[in-house]
C-alpha cells in the first residue's frame, strides 16, 4: 500500500492526465477480504473446489480487487480533494492469488459547473489483459 497522497486541485486536473500504482495481491488479502464481506464462495477460498473450475485454481474476489479505485480516486486522482461520486464496473478476466496488478485512471472529462471529473478506470494483470474497467465521477472538493 502506499501513503503518497496527491492533492490536486480541480484547476490542476487536466484531460487525459493519468495516475497508476502497482500492488501484489496475497493471500492474505483475499483471506481478509472473505471475511469482512462474507463472501467465502469456493471458487475463491477452496483450491480444491476451484482446480475443478473452468478456472482451474482460484480466483481473487472482483469486488475486492474494484476496492483498489478506492485508492486510486482517494490517494492519486485527484487524491486529497476527492469525494467519491459514482463508480460503474465491468469485470473483464479473472485474478489469481500472487499476480502483481496495476490499477489506471485517466481523466476524460470535466465539469466546470458542477466540478465533477470523469475518469475511466482499469485494472491490468503483468501481462496487460484487462481485469476489471468501468468509469467513475468524482466530485473535486
Amino acid at each position: 500500500m502506499t501513503n503518497f497522497l496527491n492533492e490536486y486541485s480541480y484547476d490542476d486536473i487536466f484531460i487525459g492526465q493519468k495516475e497508476s500504482f502497482m500492488i501484489k495481491i496475497t493471500e492474505s488479502m483475499v483471506q481478509t477480504f472473505g471475511t469482512l464481506s462474507g463472501d467465502l464462495n469456493p471458487l475463491h477460498m477452496d483450491a480444491k473446489f476451484a482446480e475443478s473450475s473452468s478456472f482451474k485454481k482460484r480466483i481473487v474476489h472482483g469486488m475486492f480487487l474494484s476496492t483498489f479505485f478506492s485508492q486510486l480516486v482517494g490517494m492519486h486522482l485527484p487524491g486529497k480533494n476527492a469525494l467519491y461520486f459514482s463508480q460503474t464496473l465491468n469485470f473483464r478476466s479473472p485474478c489469481y492469488i500472487d499476480d502483481e496488478i496495476e490499477v489506471v485512471g485517466e481523466v476524460i472529462e470535466k465539469s466546470d459547473s458542477t466540478k465533477i471529473i470523469t475518469v475511466t478506470t482499469s485494472i491490468f494483470n503483468k501481462s496487460k489483459i484487462c481485469l476489471i474497467d468501468g468509469v467513475a465521477k468524482i466530485i473535486v472538493r
